[in-house]
């Protein structure tokens, strides 16, 4: 028999005789049609805690208390489960009778693993509100801690993530996922990935040990690992952590640095663990301070962080893991606390921790040490960042200060020659490390893409600019002059740094309207700025640009009235300060400040919560220092830099842009103004034999690629998967046999079913082959292609987007286009032409992508540029039917408008169909209606009426242009924040309605209008 291509079942035959043979798991058998199937099987766990000691009342009252928390309907699953964990992990706390002692039930036996009752079940009927059926649940005592997903090794497992994911849904079973630690999902071919309760499709992660070890499939090989009764127990009890909403699972290389790290702890050691930014080290920070406070009583642990970010999110998770913690307010304070019994576990930030203005450095510490502080128990100090070579002295200052302490320092930065004497005289040798090229390798975070752009600053008359000069500086003598020379480094650099900021910013906004990613909404950009002065200046000048509303600027600097008290020079131009002072005091003016927060501290979180949660209204963000280090945002894709750095704060800041964000995220990208790296062989390397590469393992080298050299090396590869993915349909390769390899008989769902795989790898091929080659179509000479070469592969490029388009319509599957709309928008605004006898659209002013994807005439469209006939009336019903999509999902915002859009639709259809008008009429009548659609306003439109929300209120209110106006005002005057959806704000809207329209009915059919205009 064949053994390849086997069905899932037999898949899960062995992996059903791996845990009953190999892992020592009882099987519990096949339940499909077994009633009552539950997360929490009270007979199994019943059984155990009788076996463990516990009475029957006992029993009863720990069940219950259980069953409440993991079925209590107020809350979400996330809430849920962490109520359950807390049971699990410490034990659930009961009271039998009244007057005696409250008695702890322990559901797991943390400390002797074998004594718990390992089991597996499979084809587990789940009831809920549609019925689903998991592969395989592992029970530990009764309780479901595990759920596997499998599939045969032709199905991707993205199927069975996806599977567990829509399992969790409250439509679904959300309510058998309160008791799960782990959400497992594997096939033969591609392995075994693993996540928590919601984790996203894409934070799945793959576990890695032992990787010589090629013996058997990986599935089998990783469920061992992993599942092994120790490993799984000693995973639920010291790895799972809930931080603000999220359940984690630790990646391999955190567990594997936290038990490097206890063997350390367990001798007093201290050391380094370096882990390359972007791989987590917070969560390895806090995982390892709980471990260390739980299994020694007489250990204090203190965090000394050097951001602020950071110092409020370990607070905030150890609060969430119910571990108190205190900030403290100064080095002094600190010692101060550590010299009680209590609290155990501080956090404290490293520039609050010394004494400036030390003239004799070594002559402090040695006086420090004569007086070393009086630490109550055994002090372990986690220094973050530890590398920092400004804070040398700081660490000397602590260990002088702290002479019994154990120090661990924490890096994610390759450490320099000269940075690790000091690094390693006060932590000692390296705990774990996990560098850059073993996450990229990983898929842990993204390989980083550079480029540097020269900014031409040539002055078009220097005599001219030395006259301006004189004749502005008249009343100076000769030395004042050379003073002011020095000061502004000379007038030309100063005149010449406008324009050439303004070109950056129009370099900035070209790149949104063509890069995959900044064009797509899906990804955006950080500028680094060299002062807080051209900060502000650069964002006056977005400010003028439709960037405006979706840029902000994010500084040490907070507006103070006292910044002005020698400004005023009496002359109708602001001084720098003066100008930082107004342009913040601008941004300001609509900002509630929050408690406990300034109005600067409030607009800066408001705007990091846009950039990392919706990017399409957070393009940019400009800063000079802050952000630069520790803050994650999955979307930043870009960062530009115009900013002279250097060492580890330039390595920190382009790791901005590294963290995975879904599939259309292929790199971090890199543009350099400063021209801050210089290239080595090829490769442009942050430091070259100043790192230190005495810790072993991987090459310590963060190599940044340069941009065209791995745009050529990743369309080469494109290239080459596609074609291979191609290679078995059989000759002569026509278009019937790509249907019959990627299809079968399209008449038979069975067939179409097998060739799944198939069809979606063609998918993404295509996919990826268009982004590769729409990130550098219009460099392909730079990057080495011939012109032919570029002929040829353009010509690829369509046969294998016609390849997709056949298969897809044989198969009958549609596309989402959105992953790829962006990329399209690329190819064809630069490089299709489409060769027509003569013109008949009047399409002009809308941009081609526009007119595909907003009016829907992909099929019009891409006939007519591969020069073929149409269909007129399929054309014609797929631009109708578009266009009404559109005034269908509008028509909440502008009834009035899109009414009147609607009948002048049905108007330009029925005549057509009456044929009452010729093609080129009709393409002209519905491409005004489109354009009209689209605007979201008429022709004569009052000039006044600047905004989609007055439009909207004077197309609803009898075109009255004064009554508009007044409302719109008396609106912004009198709106709350956060208005929407809280009964008692939107009255404040509606009373003052009233006041204008003094007419309930009316009140509220303009309310509608008005709560459906996002600028409200």
């Amino acid at each position: 028999m064949d053994t390849v291509g086997k069905p899932e079942r037999a898949t899960q035959n062995r992996v059903i005789t791996l845990f009953r043979e190999e892992l020592d798991y009882r099987y519990l058998g096949d339940w499909t049609d077994r009633e009552g199937n539950s997360n929490i099987e009270d007979d199994l766990l019943s059984a155990y805690l009788d076996k463990s000691g516990y009475s029957p009342a006992e029993i009863g009252s720990a069940l219950h208390k259980l069953r409440t928390e993991a079925d209590n309907h107020s809350r979400n699953l996330y809430h849920n489960n962490q109520a359950v964990y807390k049971l699990l992990r410490y034990g659930v706390p009961v009271k039998t009778e009244a007057g005696k002692t409250t008695e702890t039930v322990h559901l797991i036996n943390w400390h002797v693993q074998d004594k718990n009752d390992f089991a597996i079940a499979e084809e587990v009927t789940l009831k809920g509100n549609h019925e689903r059926r998991p592969d395989l649940v592992l029970y530990v005592n009764g309780i479901a801690i595990g759920v596997l997903e499998l599939k045969n090794s032709r199905v991707s497992i993205g199927d069975g993530i996806r599977q567990n994911l829509s399992n969790q849904q409250p439509e679904f079973n959300a309510s058998f996922f309160s008791t799960v630690q782990f959400v497992f999902a594997g096939n033969d071919s591609e392995g075994l990935q693993y996540g928590t309760i919601g984790t996203p499709e894409k934070y799945f992660l793959k576990w890695k040990e032992d990787e010589e070890d090629n013996s058997r499939y990986k599935l089998d090989k990783y469920l061992l690992k992993l599942c092994e009764k120790r490993r799984l127990i000693e995973l639920i009890h010291d790895f799972v952590l809930f931080d603000s909403g999220v359940k984690k699972l630790p990646r391999v290389h955190q567990y594997f640095g936290i038990k490097a790290a206890q063997d350390f702890v367990r001798r007093r050691q201290g050391g380094i663990i370096w882990h390359t930014q972007g791989s987590g080290k917070s969560i390895v920070m806090v995982l390892l301070a709980k471990w260390i406070l739980e299994n020694n009583p007489h250990a204090r642990v203190a965090l000394i962080t050097d951001r602020d970010e950071l110092d409020k999110q370990i607070e905030r998770v150890f609060n969430e893991a119910g571990e108190a913690i205190k900030r403290t307010q100064s080095g002094r304070d600190l010692m101060s606390q550590l010299g009680q019994a209590t609290p155990r576990l501080l956090c404290s930030l490293v520039h609050k921790f010394g004494r400036k203005d030390v003239d004799d450095f070594d002559a402090f510490i040695k006086e420090l040490e004569a007086q070393p502080s009086q630490a109550v128990g055994e002090v372990f100090v986690f220094v973050d960042e530890c590398h920092r070579t400004q804070s040398g002295k700081l660490h000397r200052v602590m260990k002088a200060m702290l002479p019994n302490a154990v120090f661990i320092g924490f890096t994610g930065t390759p450490l320099l020659k000269k940075d690790k004497a000091t690094s390693l005289e006060v932590f000692g040798g390296y705990i774990h490390t996990y560098k850059f090229g073993e996450a990229v390798e990983d898929g842990v975070v993204l390989d980083l893409v550079y480029e540097a752009r020269d900014i031409d600053q040539k002055l078009g008359s220097v005599d001219k600019i030395d006259a301006w000069f004189e004749a502005k500086t008249k009343g100076l003598n000769d030395w004042q002059k050379d003073e002011l020379k020095k000061q502004w480094g000379t007038m030309q650099k100063v005149l010449s740094s406008r324009s050439r900021m303004e070109r950056v910013v129009e370099d900035i906004i070209f790149d949104f309207s063509v890069k995959p990613r900044l064009s797509s909404a899906r990804g955006n950009a950080i500028l680094v700025a060299s002062s807080i002065y051209e900060a502000c200046k650069y964002l006056t000048l977005f400010h003028k640009t439709p960037f405006k509303g979706k840029c902000a600027l994010i500084t040490s600097y907070n507006p103070q009235a006292q910044d002005l008290t020698k400004e005023e020079t009496g002359a109708n131009t602001d001084t720098d300060k003066q100008f930082i002072y107004h342009t913040y005091t601008d941004l300001l003016k609509d900002i509630a400040a929050k408690t406990g927060m300034t109005k600067t501290e409030t607009y800066e979180e408001q705007a990091k919560a846009l950039f990392t949660k919706e990017p399409a209204n957070m393009k940019l963000l400009v800063v000079v220092d802050k952000l630069l280090t520790g803050f994650d945002a999955p979307p930043c894709t870009y960062l530009y830099i115009d900013k002279s750095m250097q060492d580890h704060g330039l390595f920190q800041a382009i790791c901005r842009t590294n963290r995975l964000d879904g599939e259309d995220k292929d790199f971090g990208y890199i543009v350099d103004y400063k021209d801050l790296f210089k290239k080595v062989e090829n490769a442009i390397s942050v430091y070259t034999s100043e790192l230190d590469r005495s810790a072993g393992g991987a090459d310590p080298d963060v190599l940044l690629h340069d941009r065209l050299q791995k745009g050529r090396e990743r369309l080469d590869q494109a290239l080459e998967a596609i074609a291979l993915l191609c290679e078995p349909v059989k000759p002569p390769k026509g278009e019937l046999e790509h249907i019959h390899y990627f299809c079968g008989n399209t008449e038979l769902p069975s067939d179409l079913e097998e060739r799944e795989p198939q069809r979606t790898a063609l998918y993404k091929a295509t996919a990826a082959l268009v982004r590769a080659y729409a990130t550098i179509a219009d460099e392909m000479e730079p990057a080495g292609y011939s012109s032919a070469e570029i002929a040829r592969i353009k010509q690829r490029l369509e046969h294998y987007l016609a390849i997709r388009e056949i298969i897809r319509k044989a198969s009958g599957e549609t596309l989402d286009l959105k992953a790829y709309e962006a990329d399209m928008r690329h190819l064809i605004d630069t490089y299709i032409q489409a060769d027509e006898p003569r013109k008949i659209s009047p399409f002009d002013d809308l941009p081609l992508l526009e007119l595909i994807v907003k009016t829907g005439i992909a099929e019009a469209i891409n006939k007519q540029l591969g020069g073929l006939k149409g269909n007129k009336n399929a054309i014609a019903e797929t631009i109708e039917n578009n266009v009404r999509r559109k005034i269908i999902k509008e028509h909440l915002n502008d009834p009035a408008f899109f009414e009147k859009m609607s009948a002048l639709l049905d108007e330009i259809i029925a005549a057509r169909k009456a044929k009452a008008i010729e093609y080129e009429e009709y393409l002209k009548r519905i491409a005004e209606v489109a354009k009209k659609v689209e605007s979201g306003k008429s022709e004569d439109t009052p000039e006044k009426l600047d905004t989609p929300g007055k439009r909207a209120l004077y197309n609803n209110l009898d075109q009255n242009e004064a009554l508009t106006l007044k409302i719109d005002e008396t609106i912004k005057q009198v709106r709350p924040d956060g208005w929407r959806g809280v009964q008692a704000r939107e009255q404040i809207i509606k009373a003052a309605l009233y006041g204008v329209l003094q007419d309930i009915a009316e009140v509220e059919r303009i309310f509608l209008i008005i709560k459906a205009q996002p600028e409200y």
